[in-house]
C-alpha cells in the first residue's frame, strides 16, 4: 500500500513547488490509432514526459472513466478504449505493472460493451472492476469527510494516473479530472453521499476530499469527442479534437472548462480544490503549451440545467429552500422512451424512483434531485426538468445572456474596423 502521506490530503509531491502548473493542449481529430498515438505522445513530451512520474517496475492504475450501466465508446459517455491503448501503449514502455479499472456494475460485462474487455486483452494489461477488489478505510481529514473507502487497488498503487472524458453534468456542472476519482469509492457510499451532501457546494467538496485521498500523479483528458447537455450520460455528442495532459488535475480541470466557456470559478470541484491547495484554478497561472484556449475553445457549447447552483449562492438563507425547490432541476420521466429496465430504481438512494407498472415514477416528497437517476439512465427516460417558476427564470436569465453576447459581439467587430 502506498505511504499514508501520499494518500492523504497533506501530499504536495505532485506538482513541484513554486513552478506553474503546465497543462499540454495537443490536436487529435478523432481516434484513429494513427491520430491518436503521436498527440499522445506530444502532450506528454510537453508536460516532461512519463520518466519523472513512473518508475520502472512501477504498479500503476489506470483510472478511466466508465459510468454505468453498459454503453459503446460512440455514445461518448466512457472514456474511449482506443485513447486508453494510445496511452498503454507509451506506458508500456516504462515497463510498468499496469491495472486498468472503474467501478462498474456487477451484472452484464459493460467492459465489454465498451471495448474495454478486448483493448485490455490486447495490450496485454490487467483489467479490473473495483468493487470485485474490495476496499480499505484511509483517514480522508477533509472538509466533509473523515474517513472514506477507497478502492484497495487505488491504494496500493504507487502511482495513479487520470483519464477522464469531458462531459458536462447535470449536478456539478462539468465532470473531468477532480470528479473522476469519485469512481474509487464503492457504489453505495457513492449513492449516500449524493443523500448526504444535498447542497451542491457541499457535494463538491466531498468530491474534493475524496480526490485529495487518492490524488493522481497526472490526468490526461479524453476531449476528442466530448458530452455537451444534460451529461454525464444523456447528453449529445459535440467534437471538441483535443487531448488535454497536465500533471495538476485542478489545472487541467480549469482549462478544459474555459474551452467549454466556463470560467473556473463556475466549477465548484475547481475552485474548492484550489483552495485547498490541491491544484491551480487561476488561468493566468497556468502555462499553456503546445496550443492555445482561443484556438480550441467550442463556441455555444451547451451546458447542463444547473443555474441554481449561482443563484442559491447569493440568495439569503431563509430563502434558499425556496429558492432551490423552484430553480434546481429534479428528474422527470419521459414515459414513451421508458423500457423499465429498472436501472434508476436500483441507482437512487432514497426510493423515490420506482418502477411500479412498467414504468418508472419519481416521488417528488422523496426526491433529493441527486440525479442518480438521469445518471444512469441510458434511453433518454429520465431527464432534468425545473418546475415552472425555475423554467421562467432560466428564460430570462439565457436572454439576457445571449443578449449581452450579441452586443459584445457588435462592439468587438467595431473596435476592429476602427
Amino acid at each position: 500500500m502506498r505511504p499514508m502521506s501520499q494518500s492523504s490530503v497533506c501530499y504536495t509531491g505532485i506538482v513541484e513547488e513554486g513552478r506553474p502548473a503546465t497543462v499540454a493542449i495537443v490536436r487529435a481529430e478523432d481516434y484513429r490509432p494513427e491520430t491518436l498515438l503521436p498527440a499522445m505522445e506530444r502532450a506528454l513530451s510537453l508536460i516532461g514526459g512519463l520518466d519523472g512520474i513512473v518508475a520502472r517496475g512501477a504498479k500503476v492504475f489506470v483510472k478511466i472513466n466508465h459510468l454505468p450501466p453498459p454503453s459503446p465508446p460512440e455514445r461518448g459517455i466512457v472514456t474511449h478504449p482506443a485513447f486508453t491503448a494510445a496511452f498503454l501503449q507509451l506506458l508500456k514502455a516504462t515497463g510498468a505493472d499496469i491495472t486498468v479499472g472503474d467501478d462498474i456494475d456487477a451484472g452484464e460485462d459493460g467492459f465489454v460493451v465498451s471495448g474495454y474487455r478486448e483493448m485490455c486483452k490486447r495490450m496485454g494489461v490487467k483489467l479490473v472492476n473495483l468493487r470485485e477488489s474490495g476496499f480499505v478505510p484511509v483517514n480522508c481529514d477533509g472538509a466533509c469527510l473523515h474517513e472514506v473507502y477507497i478502492s484497495r487497488v487505488v491504494a496500493e498503487a504507487d502511482v495513479i494516473i487520470n483519464l477522464p472524458k469531458l462531459k458536462t453534468h447535470s449536478l456539478t456542472t462539468m465532470t473531468g479530472g477532480v470528479k473522476n476519482l469519485y469512481g474509487v469509492i464503492p457504489i453505495g457510499l457513492r449513492r449516500r453521499y449524493h443523500g448526504e451532501f444535498l447542497n451542491v457546494a457541499d457535494f463538491a467538496r466531498m468530491l474534493v476530499d475524496i480526490f485529495a485521498t487518492a490524488r493522481p500523479q497526472l490526468t490526461i483528458m479524453d476531449a476528442v469527442d466530448a458530452m455537451e447537455g444534460e451529461g454525464p450520460g444523456s447528453g449529445k455528442m459535440r467534437h471538441v479534437g483535443v487531448i488535454l495532459a497536465s500533471r495538476d488535475a485542478v489545472a487541467l480541470d480549469a482549462v478544459a472548462g474555459k474551452i467549454i466557456g466556463l470560467e473556473p470559478a463556475r466549477v465548484l470541484t475547481t475552485t474548492h480544490a484550489a483552495a485547498r491547495g490541491l491544484g491551480e484554478a487561476d488561468l493566468s497561472r497556468i502555462q499553456i503549451a503546445g496550443g492555445t484556449i482561443a484556438a480550441v475553445a467550442v463556441r455555444d457549447f451547451k451546458l447542463p440545467a444547473t443555474i441554481a447552483v449561482n443563484v442559491t449562492r447569493r440568495a439569503p438563507r431563509f430563502l434558499g429552500r425556496l429558492v432551490i425547490a423552484q430553480i434546481t432541476p429534479r428528474p422527470s420521466v419521459r414515459k414513451k422512451d421508458c423500457t423499465a429496465c429498472g436501472k434508476c430504481a436500483a441507482a437512487c438512494p432514497t426510493g423515490a424512483a420506482t418502477v411500479p407498472d412498467g414504468t418508472a415514477r419519481i416521488d417528488y416528497a422523496l426526491c433529493i434531485r441527486c440525479m442518480c437517476c438521469h445518471e444512469v439512465c441510458r434511453f433518454g427516460a429520465v431527464v432534468p426538468r425545473r418546475p415552472q417558476p425555475g423554467q421562467m427564470v432560466y428564460g430570462v436569465v439565457d436572454g439576457v445572456r445571449k443578449v449581452g453576447k450579441r452586443q459584445s459581439g457588435r462592439f468587438a467587430f467595431r473596435s476592429h474596423v476602427h
